[in-house]
């Protein structure tokens, strides 16, 4: 068995390669190529195992996730990640990869998939709000779909915050990078705003004027209870995107507007439907929300083990 860990993982495929494997997955997605059983939970106590399975043609793979919320106490991270990747005819284990780094490049790419596909193509002024590890992924994967030249970032921690935009600036030494006293600020500045917080209150204005003609992506809320946007934008916008319909019952995004009748049903699309066409959505707002799910971690791991194996990195295990 092949072990890839963090490093290796950041490594090994560049943005491109890993958008590649993205739009191989939107393909699958939309033709029905593969299977996917619903995410299954564990608990003990305060604690929670998830194993998220998916099958596709060649490869299986289980990515798991433990969440130990009292680990900041000693610590430690409250989640820990693992995927295995699996022969899809014999079953043998062929992978066991960094989770947290693996989820984090998929999730990035899943974005910049959506930049790509609702965003106009001179689009050089990007907004960020949350400066965790998706804020990061995020900007790097718009800043390879999109020509970015000014970066306005934007979080509540302000520490957190300037040490976010000294690693972004290492990373893209020739755009310029500031941050923001407020949201209404970063938005007023972007033409792109991507949010990656796990707030239960919108953190976009809620001011149509201000909204009209950007595009924006939602990576943050990921339960029914988590919202990072406003009822105003709902109102601009003739469709929205998502990367599976489940994203409509999970997230709060879509499940409050759908509740409040400010969004219906009919205007939720999988953006697939534009991947597959090669097609673009040229509205004047856009918006596209991710939840993400196990097919990214399987295809993305496929490619990732096969350039691992063709280029000689990573660890060889005998089990």
């Amino acid at each position: 068995m092949l072990i890839l860990n963090k490093s290796e993982i950041e490594n090994l495929l560049s943005p491109k390669e890993v958008m590649k494997a993205i739009e191989k997955a939107f393909t699958l997605f939309h033709t029905d190529s593969f299977h996917m059983p619903d995410r299954m939970h564990a608990h003990q106590n305060d604690n929670t195992l998830l194993l998220m399975p998916c099958f596709t043609q060649n490869y299986f793979g289980t990515k798991l996730v433990s969440v130990n919320p009292n680990n900041p106490t000693i610590g430690k991270p409250s989640i820990y990640g693992t995927m295995v990747l699996n022969d899809g005819k014999s079953g043998e284990p062929l992978a066991l990869l960094n989770g947290a780094a693996l989820t984090a490049i998929r999730t990035g790419a899943v974005g910049g998939i959506g930049i790509k596909h609702i965003s106009a193509e001179n689009s050089s002024k990007l907004g960020v709000i949350g400066t965790g590890i998706q804020g990061f992924t995020q900007t790097i994967f718009a800043s390879n779909v999109r020509p970015i030249e000014e970066i306005t970032v934007f979080d509540l921690d302000y520490k957190k915050l300037n040490k976010f935009i000294s690693k972004l600036k290492q990373s893209l030494p020739e755009t310029h990078i500031r941050s923001a006293k407020s949201t209404e600020e970063l938005v007023l500045k972007s033409n792109i705003i991507i949010c990656t917080t796990s707030s239960k209150m919108p953190v976009i204005p809620n001011n149509k004027k201000l909204l009209s003609g950007k595009t924006f992506i939602g990576i943050g809320s990921y339960k029914p209870d988590m919202r990072e946007f406003p009822d105003e934008l709902f109102l601009l916008l003739d469709k929205v995107w998502v990367d599976t319909p489940f994203a409509s019952k999970e997230s709060g995004d879509l499940v409050i507007p759908l509740s409040n009748k400010i969004l219906a049903k009919e205007q939720i699309h999988p953006i697939s439907n534009l991947i597959v066409a090669k097609k673009k959505d040229n509205s004047e707002t856009t918006f596209f929300k991710s939840v993400g799910m196990a097919l990214f971690d399987v295809v993305v791991a496929e490619y990732m083990y096969q350039k691992a194996i063709q280029e000689n990195i990573g660890t060889q295990v005998e089990l």
